[in-house]
């Protein structure tokens, strides 16, 4: 293909790799942290009733009109200061299009969401890498770093800690850049950042409905931020971006909030149970406050365990750059139950 030339960030890259998704039925599916509940009833009863009435030929509200609204009245932030995605993966792409030129650097503490990465490559920036320390605190020379944009993942991913607002309001205060706060997990944590929004002008938060409110399918997130940043996301805004049945959807599960917070505490006891059984069966588990947990045997390469837990049809989610220690999505009850009896017995047939 000589009359074909790629760009040479995207030669020298690797892509983004997202969790595994079955191409058949029957697994129990603990890989990509997806809610084992479905949505609130009145997300379908409204996506039913808006395909019985209206048309799908007219192109959707191209800011999300209604969405913006609900979102604004939920959170208790401005119109003006919120800004809807296809996802909040979009709403990310987006800040680094419009902050990062070639070149500039963008810092993130690690291990963490591997797609602020791949974001940064695309836009030809640099990514400074930073090592959390042991315990997952905020590392300070991340505070410190100088840089073009930084982001943190709060919950971490893949680890489940978290760093409270007041450390946060540290790196804000700390950082002469952007700084993105990934909130995609946060309603499964004791607390957000949102409250520190309007006291800084360089704070960009993003959330997400795919978590808590079980609509990873329909690609919706949320970003807030002051109306000066969303003016400029709005230029490199796809004039379409969110569909309209996910806008439907969205409405909908936002005016449903107590639905969602029963699921949220079934969620936060079913992972607190979990983490109980995995420490009797000698892993280290990860203080998490997300919707999943990472649990670890340090210095044994947890590979066989994922094979075999995948060969009896449950996925949980390995990292070969961190072979000692597997994530695992908490789901049902009974889906929890099934997996720590599959684990132990794999454990004992390995003896390890």
């Amino acid at each position: 293909m000589n009359v074909v030339e790629f760009r040479r960030a995207i030669l020298a890259m690797q892509g983004y790799t997202p969790g595994e998704q079955p191409r058949e039925g029957g697994f129990v599916k603990l890989n990509t942290n997806e809610n084992p509940y479905p949505p609130s009833p009145r997300v379908i009863a409204a996506l039913q009733e808006f395909l019985a009435s209206r048309s799908l030929a007219l192109y959707p509200p191209p800011l999300s009109d209604a969405v913006r609204r609900k979102a604004s009245e939920v959170y208790g932030v401005p119109e003006d200061w919120v800004l809807i995605g296809n996802g909040s993966d979009e709403l990310l792409d987006l800040v680094v299009r419009i902050f990062v030129d070639p070149g500039d650097r963008v810092a993130y503490p690690v291990p963490t969401y591997t797609y602020y990465r791949v974001l940064t490559l695309l836009q030809g920036g640099v990514p400074l890498e930073i090592p959390f320390p042991e315990d997952f605190s905020l590392p300070e020379a991340f505070v410190a770093a100088p840089a073009r944009l930084k982001f943190l993942c709060n919950p971490n991913s893949p680890t489940g800690t978290f760093i409270p607002p007041r450390d946060i309001e540290r790196l804000v205060r700390g950082s002469a850049c952007p700084v993105v706060v990934d909130e995609a997990y946060v309603d499964f944590a004791p607390e957000s950042a949102l409250p520190l929004l309007k006291r800084y002008e360089n704070l960009i938060l993003v959330r997400t409905l795919s978590k808590s409110f079980s609509l990873a399918g329909l690609r919706v997130g949320f970003l807030f931020a002051h109306p000066a940043v969303i003016r400029e996301l709005l230029k490199a805004k796809a004039s379409y971006n969110v569909n309209i049945l996910s806008q439907v959807g969205a409405c909908a599960a936002l005016d449903d909030l107590e639905y969602v917070r029963e699921n949220i505490a079934r969620i936060r006891s079913t992972r607190e149970w979990f983490s109980e059984k995995m420490r009797a069966l000698g892993f280290f588990v990860y203080p998490s406050e997300a919707n999943f947990v990472m649990v670890r045997k340090a210095g044994v390469d947890l590979r066989f365990l994922y094979e075999a837990l995948k060969h009896r049809k449950v996925l949980v989610r390995y990292f070969p750059e961190w072979p000692d220690a597997l994530r695992i999505s908490i789901g049902t009850e009974r889906e929890m139950e099934l997996l720590v009896h599959h684990i132990a017995a794999l454990l004992e047939e390995a003896h390890v």
